[in-house]
């Protein structure tokens, strides 16, 4: 198993891709999910070090999947991603920090660079 894994919730599947390449040319192990149910499945199998989650989605928005991750005692790097009102991140970044979760926001749309430098960081 690859030090760095690299878990990604975001349903737009082209912006998944990109965060995939990005994330395996650092030499990360990367699943990509495109629903919140998926990445529920996935999550304890392959027990990410990096989540990068999309705070807005169809089937669950990223405020619950975060309260999720903090039942399970989530020990991953979080990236969360909006290209909507920066509230609903903050409101993440704020539950996770009272939780004891590491996360931090990431704005859509990013630049390969940011995605890259927050990878960096992740590690």
């Amino acid at each position: 198993m690859a030090a760095n894994r690299l878990l990604i919730v975001d349903d737009q599947p082209a912006l998944g891709e990109i965060v995939r390449r990005t994330a395996e040319g650092l030499d990360y192990e990367v699943m990509v999910t495109t629903h919140a149910d998926q990445f529920m499945a996935e999550y304890e199998n392959f027990d990410p070090t990096t989540i990068v989650l999309d705070i807005v989605m169809p089937d669950i928005d990223g405020i619950e999947l975060v309260a999720w991750l903090v039942e399970r005692k989530c020990g991953a790097r979080i990236l969360v991603a909006s290209g909507y009102n920066n509230r609903y991140a903050k409101m993440a970044e704020t539950l996770g920090a009272a939780k004891g979760l590491e996360i931090m926001f990431l704005e859509k749309p990013f630049r390969i660079n940011e995605l890259r430098d927050a990878l960096v960081s992740a590690e």
